[in-house]
């Protein structure tokens, strides 16, 4: 492992803030207004739910912003990691929240009966490849977007793709229509050429443009970086030949390139990648594991890397520096972990191996950041993350959703959705608009937050309607700056309003499904006293079930806290969940109005 690097001119971080893995979301402050959305979700039992084939290995998606659109491509194996067989598909969307089904953009390939690798036993017979590719698009100076898939070969399931001797990286145009360009194969590793593999050299193309935009990314010493795991491992092209994982770089403003690997190691090129220091250094204070760390320079000009700050893969994280070099803070974007429904060879739990637009894969004009990654290596997912990041309420809630912007009402809001239990602005029974969960899914929920300014004395104020009391259910948090809640209300599935006292859950009044209830809250945390008023009657005086200095954030969810899995769960799960791709009758509760204050 490379040593730890001392300079300050290097990529290191200055704050103080670290995780406590024994929670989720790592006891840290989420940046406000972050919406993690799930595009993707896993089903073996209804693959025509899913991607029409059921696998359950949905890993390492890339991110691109071209023609109007989002782009995420993602790898895919039937059961486990590097399992054949695999393939590659791709999903788009024009805003980043209604996304297409998953096309297959690199479809199974079979390996020739009789292929073997250097120094391993076997032989391939009746063998398909997997996809490994640490690369997903590009985009050229003629604007043609280019998709990107490594085949790799693994003989039995302890083998690597990415050894240096599968076959050949692949590469195929998207075109302005949304359908594709053929496939190719753009860079051969050794064994392999245009007569033992099944698509042509892209040289054999007749559309001199497409050769140009594969000539030109060749040329590219930054772009070929991320090509050093799966190709030969002397290969010329690449500008540094050291076992180093999952390239990413930005530019600082002296034109320097930051280049980031797996367990933050970084180094700088003078040359715009062209040559590197002879060893990448440890980031001084930076903490992650072996899962990829992200990192670009954001639209105020700021930098941002995002990454799971802990030797394990929780919680999703982000770090801001005003130079590219010194990053002085540590924030939430994901902290939560879907149940994992289906086992499989090194599924690691948790939201993980994210990445964002590269340098040149454009710019989508909200000026946020989106990132991907995959939940549970399962199910796939993207966050968008306001600039400039905050995590500091500047007022306090005043929010009649129906009465806001369209599409700017959860501006201040958090939202974790899957896509079994959304949580978005719908229209609710009387038409008009409402911050809407819904829930029809065993595994997971739908989750709505709203940081408000650091309160003792709070005073919290919203309209909330269920649409049934014999299903599903709704939690209702006051929480500190840690995620430690000191307050739980719950609308359960026995039609009880109930709150949780100490080990007991004390149930106050019946609710109805279709009935709205104005609900105010007052809470102090100096006496741990708080009273619930339902449509203008106390219902109840209660005390706090755990001390909390102050309250600052307010949570609606329709699940149960998880605390699994933790810090001392075995990371590889070999069992599939029972009824794991089928739902549950579907809960909606619909809030209409949010406010806060002090008094």
């Amino acid at each position: 492992m490379a040593g730890i690097a001392s300079a300050q001119d290097t990529v290191h971080y200055s704050g103080n803030t670290v995780v406590n893995v024994d929670y989720h979301h790592g006891q840290l402050s989420p940046v406000i207004g972050v919406h993690s959305k799930q595009i993707f979700r896993a089903n073996r039992e209804h693959p025509e739910l899913a991607d029409g084939f059921g696998f359950t290995y949905n890993h390492a998606p890339m991110l691109a912003y071209w023609n109007n659109t989002f782009y995420v491509e993602y790898l895919s194996d039937k059961v486990g990691e590097s399992l054949p067989p695999g393939q590659t598909l791709l999903m788009t969307s024009k805003d980043g929240d209604a996304w297409s089904k998953p096309t297959v953009v690199f479809p199974k390939y079979k390996i020739p009966d009789g292929t073997t690798k250097e120094g391993h036993p076997g032989m391939a017979k009746d063998l398909y490849s997997v996809m490994h590719q640490r690369m997903g698009f590009y985009t050229s100076k003629s604007k043609r977007l280019l998709v990107l898939g490594f085949y790799g070969i693994c003989l039995d399931g302890r083998d690597d793709p990415n050894d240096g001797l599968g076959i050949g990286r692949v590469v195929r145009e998207v075109l302005p229509n949304g359908e594709f360009g053929p496939i190719y194969f753009i860079h051969y590793n050794l064994k392999w050429n245009e007569n033992n593999t099944s698509f042509p050299f892209y040289k054999t193309s007749k559309d001199k443009g497409f050769v140009q935009a594969c000539d030109e990314l060749m040329a590219n010493p930054l772009m070929m970086m991320q090509w050093v795991e799966e190709t030969d491992r002397k290969d010329p092209l690449i500008p540094l030949h050291k076992d180093y994982k999952a390239f990413n770089f930005y530019h600082l403003p002296d034109g320097r390139v930051v280049g980031l690997w797996k367990y933050a190691l970084t180094a700088i090129s003078t040359d715009n990648g062209k040559t590197w220091p002879a060893n990448a250094a440890r980031a001084p204070r930076f903490v992650t594991a072996n899962a990829k760390i992200w990192g670009q320079r954001t639209s105020d000009g700021k930098y941002a890397t995002v990454y799971n700050p802990s030797e394990f893969r929780w919680p999703l994280a982000l770090s801001v520096s005003k130079d590219g070099l010194d990053y002085t803070n540590l924030l939430l974007v994901n902290g939560e972990i879907t149940t994992m429904r289906y086992g499989g060879a090194y599924k690691s739990y948790g939201p993980q191996y994210t990445r964002g637009i590269e340098e040149g894969n454009g710019t989508p004009p909200d000026g946020k950041l989106w990132v991907t990654y995959s939940m549970n290596k399962e199910d796939i997912w993207v966050s968008s993350i306001p600039v400039p990041v905050t995590e500091k309420a500047d007022a306090h809630a005043n929010e009649v959703f129906n009465e806001l912007p369209v599409g700017k009402e959860l501006e201040k809001w958090n939202t974790y959705s899957p896509q079994w239990a959304p949580a978005a602005i719908d229209k609710s029974p009387d038409g008009e608009r409402a911050l809407t969960l819904k829930d029809s899914d065993p595994f997971d929920f739908a989750k709505a937050e709203r940081v408000v300014p650091v309160s003792k004395k709070l005073m919290t104020d919203f309209t909330i309607t269920a649409g049934q009391n014999n299903a599903g259910m709704l939690d209702i948090e006051f929480q500190d700056e840690k995620g430690i809640a000191a307050i739980r209300l719950t609308l359960d599935s026995a039609g009880q309003f109930r709150t949780k006292a100490g080990y007991r859950n004390k149930n106050f009044m019946k609710y109805e499904a279709g009935t709205q209830y104005h609900i105010v809250i007052k809470l102090n945390t100096d006496t741990r006293f708080y009273t619930v008023n339902v449509n203008g009657k106390d219902v109840l005086t209660g005390l706090f079930f755990a001390p909390v200095l102050s309250v600052n954030r307010i949570v609606f969810r329709t699940g149960d806290i998880r605390r699994f899995p933790d810090a001392d769960t075995p990371t590889d799960q070999d069992f599939d969940r029972p009824n794991a791709g089928e739902a549950a009758k579907q809960a909606v509760f619909y809030i209409k109005s949010f406010k806060t204050s002090n008094y």
